[in-house]
Parts: structure tokens; sequence; C-alpha cells
């Protein structure tokens, strides 16, 4: 039983982890990427700041194609 506590601990710590990557990479990319003509920029990243890993998936599955294919950055 305390081996099945350990895994179940490490596990949550890998998707803690993983998750707080892919917010770090989401904020770097939409400041880095994001034209600056609009505030669509800022708000995208009061999205994903405030939203953590959640506003980092849809900023990267919603936003971020849609990005590439206007700007092709």
């Amino acid at each position: 039983m305390e081996i099945f506590a350990v895994f179940f601990f490490l596990f949550w710590v890998i998707i803690a982890i993983g998750g707080t990557i892919l917010w770090i990479w989401a904020i770097i990319d939409c400041a880095m990427n994001e034209p600056s003509d609009s505030n669509e920029k800022i708000v995208w990243i009061i999205v994903v700041v405030f939203t953590h890993w959640i506003g980092a998936l849809i900023y990267l599955i919603a936003r971020r194609p849609q990005r590439l294919r206007e700007h092709g950055r």
C-alpha cells in the first residue's frame, strides 16, 4: 500500500511539473511571437497567466495555429 502512495505522489508531481513547463512555454511563445499591433497579445498573456496550464492549452490549441497561418511565426 505504501508503494502505491509513492507512485501516486510521483505521478502528480510529474503532471504538475509538465503543466508548469507548458505554462511557461506558452507565455514565452505568446510574448515573443504574437504581433503587437493590437491588444490580443496582452489579452492572451493575461489569459495564460491567470488560468495556468488550462489557459496555456487553450492558447496553444486555439490561437497558435491561427497565428502561424496569418503571420508565419
